[in-house]
């Protein structure tokens, strides 16, 4: 198919990057973006030993619109070579081995003894398997996810309400370059891209090896493939603003054109990076600018469809490794020949169609007056994506883990003072509420230790909008001292509104609003943002007894992990269910009978009508709430639903089991 350009190519084009520039890809929100990325990848490593970011969000090569998820590494305790003369003594080597059936990009990993540089041969143990030629071969089958709700491809995905999703996948560091990629790093380049010093950068961070197999190998569950993440990632932040904006816009064409009419699994935003990626090593460096946007949108279409044409598309480090195969075949290459076919004919035409971010509208709009600088949607998404980690982070218990760590943490500098102010009171919640629980264990209670706690406590409240509070509520009801517990749930009351962002079910939108008032991060944190409340079992005598069972609540399955052990010891529940619970706690120790029938209805409603993440502890609750004022079959009748929410690892069957053994002693009594 000729290229032909139409005289109004270079003007829709000038006029289509200052629209991409108001969704977020200006130059300079960009880096903010990488940056923050940075930084947030600094301070989740040192808190705790999780791996990169990696995909769209750590490239910042995304809009509001695309709704990129958050992917990140499971490091694999494993050392990993690729020849003998590497091995590490008393440690698990794993050698990377291939053969000529083993597909393209595929490796498998064979055992070497801990001793001696010996490979293992017809040896099955833990992880390790024969394959056909008799090597002990690492096995992925056998690994899992800790807390994963779903899966998607080789990677567990973690979902937290309805605006932010975790993909995080096992992978094994190569910390030398895989010798199957070493065409790229000879590979001769007319235009000098990318540049010898950044071949030789990328040379240096090696590869990740992620435990999925090629669909059709027989042996499959065998193979790790090949991913060059880091050296991607490097080609991604160095692209010219042409570039970038050029890439995004192929994955918004790929989201709102392609995969409603081929389907979701066929063409990937990989395939679209490979072929950016293509196009910029053949093509000049100085074809690359605003004006040529739309001519190299088009490009990046025609070598798509020449490699649909082909039914091949190589990957850009590996170029044997055709990632189509299995992919585009038959009615499906078909109709993506048609697609883009279409799109190629249109001339630009389809531009004006994009919803996503109101790209098509914004274009259409500034086509009908003249260039002009519109006006940038002022939020800083980097500042955005960075209080969903945080948010993900302490709702998945991260942070609370390892509160040793604080110190380094704070006095590495990767955080500014204005979010260390925010670590820091949760941090003091949390030792002030173990503190008290220690000092409350005793047979003689330590005063001393009681009053150091309460200073943490009441400077922690102010962490959030209410889990803080909450905590120094427990801790007041723990000492009986109702009136100031009351005081305390009091205030949450008040500053508790239906316009308080809650973690689980944060949307994007509303942070965007916040941002756009001027507020900082501590500030939205503190005074609009209300967090689950987490109790660890060091916390246990300054709780109410009714969240003690969610400590114990697990069925007695040996867990996956020693992550999945430690988040089945701890009792959550949702902020705004706690804080009704505590106060019919509170009213029914005082004798206030109006105001505990009213904290009962608030919970009931809360339940029904908010959107839980932690909803069989709400349930639990509400029960236990059911059995203290005497209604038992609605006390059974809530745990039953309970047992529908989840029914393994149900701290209701705790209650279930008590009020069945009252049942039957009551029962006992009457005959």
């Amino acid at each position: 198919m000729a290229l032909n350009i139409p005289e109004y190519y270079k003007e829709v084009s000038l006029r289509l990057s200052r629209v991409l520039d108001t969704v977020g890809l200006r130059e300079d929100i960009r880096w903010q973006k990488i940056n923050m990325w940075i930084q947030t990848q600094n301070m989740v490593s040192a808190i705790y030993a999780s791996g990169p970011f990696m995909g769209s969000q750590a490239e910042a090569s995304t809009t509001p619109g695309l709704q990129s998820d958050i992917d990140t590494i499971i490091p694999l305790p494993y050392t990993i070579i690729q020849n003998l003369e590497s091995w590490v003594p008393q440690v698990q080597n794993l050698l990377v081995v291939s053969d000529a059936q083993t597909p393209p990009g595929y490796v498998k990993l064979q055992g070497v003894a801990l001793d001696l540089p010996l490979l293992m041969y017809n040896t099955t143990y833990n992880e390790m398997k024969v394959d056909r030629d008799g090597r002990s071969v690492c096995c992925h089958d056998l690994l899992k996810y800790p807390g994963t709700r779903w899966r998607h491809g080789p990677a567990g995905t973690y979902i937290i309400g309805i605006s932010l999703s975790i993909d995080y996948v096992y992978a094994m560091r190569l910390h030398t370059w895989p010798y199957h990629a070493s065409e790229w790093l000879t590979r001769i380049r007319r235009h000098n891209w990318p540049s010898q010093k950044t071949i030789d950068l990328i040379q240096q961070t090696g590869a990740l090896l992620v435990p999925v197999g090629h669909k059709h190998s027989p042996e499959k569950h065998l193979e790790w493939r090949l991913s060059i993440s880091f050296g991607e990632k490097l080609l991604v932040w160095l692209f010219n603003s042409t570039q970038y904006k050029c890439y995004i816009l192929l994955k918004i064409i790929n989201k709102s054109f392609i995969k409603p009419i081929v389907g979701d699994d066929v063409l990937s935003s990989y395939h679209c990076k490979t072929c950016i990626f293509y196009l910029i090593e053949s093509t000049p460096t100085d074809m690359w600018q605003p004006e040529n946007l739309l001519i190299c949108l088009e490009l990046c279409l025609r070598l798509l469809y020449s490699w649909i044409e082909a039914e091949t598309c190589p990957n850009y480090f590996i170029p044997d490794e055709n990632m189509f195969q299995c992919k585009v075949y038959c009615h499906v290459q078909g109709r993506l020949f048609c697609v883009l076919r279409n799109l190629l004919s249109q001339e630009g035409r389809y531009l004006a169609r994009i919803s996503c971010d109101n790209i098509g509208e914004k274009l259409v709009r500034t086509c009908q007056s003249p260039l002009m600088e519109l006006e940038i949607e002022n939020y800083d998404v980097g500042a955005v994506m960075l209080i969903s980690v945080l948010c993900q982070l302490i709702a998945v218990h991260h942070l609370i883990r390892v509160p040793r760590t604080l110190d380094r943490l704070l006095s590495s500098q990767v955080l500014g003072l204005d979010m260390q102010t925010v670590l820091w009171k949760f941090y003091c919640s949390i030792i002030g509420s173990k503190l008290a629980s220690k000092s409350l264990s005793r047979e003689s209670p330590d005063q001393q230790g009681l009053d150091m706690a309460q200073e943490l406590l009441l400077w922690g409240s102010s962490s959030d909008v209410a889990s803080g509070k909450l905590k120094l509520a427990s801790f007041y009801l723990a000492l009986d001292n109702l009136d100031v517990t009351e005081d305390v749930l009091n205030e949450i009351h008040a500053k508790y509104t239906y316009k308080t962002l809650c973690v689980t079910y944060m949307c994007r939108e509303e942070l965007v609003a916040k941002l756009n008032e001027n507020l900082t991060i501590s500030q939205i944190i503190s005074h609009h943002t209300a967090y689950p409340v987490i109790f660890e079992l060091l916390e246990m005598k300054c709780i109410p007894k009714a969240l003690i069972p969610e400590m114990f609540r697990t069925t007695g399955s040996v867990p996956d992990s020693e992550y999945e052990r430690y988040t089945k010891s701890l009792a959550s529940v949702d902020a705004k269910v706690y804080l009704h619970f505590l106060e019919f706690i509170c009213h029914f120790r005082l004798n206030k009978t109006l105001h505990k029938n009213v904290a009962l209805y608030n919970m009931i409603y809360a339940i029904e009508h908010a959107v839980l993440h932690f909803k069989e502890s709400a349930l639990n609750l509400l029960a236990y709430c059911l059995r203290q004022e005497g209604k038992c079959i609605n006390a059974f009748n809530v745990l039953c639903k309970s047992m529908k929410q989840t029914e393994e690892d149900n701290a209701a069957k705790w209650q279930i089991a008590t009020l069945i053994n009252a049942a039957y002693r009551f029962l006992r009594g009457e005959q």
